[in-house]
């Protein structure tokens, strides 16, 4: 079975991401794979081993996306690819990434493609249906289980509290949720045999694109933090009186009434 899995490097939200001008303050960042992404590739290897085949993870980014690519073939995949756009691309979008990725799969014979649900930067949710539709392929997004038996696909969907359960076929592209699986830790034999493992380095000439094919279709016009939160208020008194208040809150101070 060919199975392929996107991945995307991400900040790590659990370290201070500053924003100045407008702009990520990547200097000193930490990255990691996106965590949903972890999923799919935890997937990929279950899969692998139980029905046999190959595991390609595929990034597109810079030289330093490298890291995520051999911390995924620590986990287990058997080769990865970079699409390095640092010199040929500015920016880019789902649009960007999806086309960018529609002609890597031109000549490949996928039979299963897996990817994360979104990705905890942007959380567009685009990518993974963009190039199933691309490719002619089936899709299903959030999935929370699979179970595949010769060509028949087994389901089930996370439909935000309830399940639904689908019946399809390979080859197919699905987007991964949390529940899954739970993604391992690479273990040192796994980081000592990726050092060894195939990583293939492409760019977009490489793959008979120039920049007017990818130009991206949207533009980010500004970047900046949330707010801090405030500080919360105890309302006292009678209930009656504190309803009151609280309605007076929402309409006068908070405007949301």
């Amino acid at each position: 079975m060919n199975i392929y899995v996107l991945l995307k490097k991400t900040f790590d939200t659990e370290e201070k991401i500053s924003v100045t001008g407008g702009v990520i303050e990547d200097q000193g960042a930490e990255f990691i794979i996106n965590p949903y992404d972890e999923y799919a590739v935890e997937e990929a290897i279950n899969q692998r081993d139980i029905h046999g085949g190959e595991v390609t993870v595929i990034t597109i980014g810079d030289e330093d996306s490298e890291k995520q690519l051999r911390t995924a073939l620590a986990m287990g995949a058997d080769k990865a690819v970079l699409i390095n756009t640092e010199e040929d691309l500015e920016e880019g979008d789902p649009y960007t990434t999806a086309k960018i990725l529609e002609a890597f799969f031109e000549n490949k014979e996928a039979d299963l493609i897996l990817a994360g649900n979104v990705a905890i930067d942007e959380a567009s949710g685009q990518v993974g249906p963009r190039l199933a539709e691309l490719l002619g392929t089936s899709y299903v997004t959030t999935i929370t289980s699979l179970e595949i038996d010769g060509g028949t696909v087994n389901i089930e969907k996370d439909m935000e509290g309830d399940v639904e359960i689908i019946e399809t076929a390979l080859p197919i592209l699905v987007t991964c949720q949390q529940g899954l699986n739970e993604p391992r830790y690479p273990s040192l034999p796994g980081i000592m045999k990726a050092k060894k493992k195939p990583l293939e380095e492409l760019e977009i000439d490489d793959l008979d694109l120039d920049e007017d094919d990818v130009e991206a279709k949207t533009k980010t016009i500004d970047i900046y933090l949330p707010p801090e939160k405030e500080a919360g208020r105890i309302l006292e008194g009678e209930v009656k009186g504190q309803v009151q208040e609280l309605v007076s809150l929402l309409k006068n101070e908070k405007k949301v009434l």
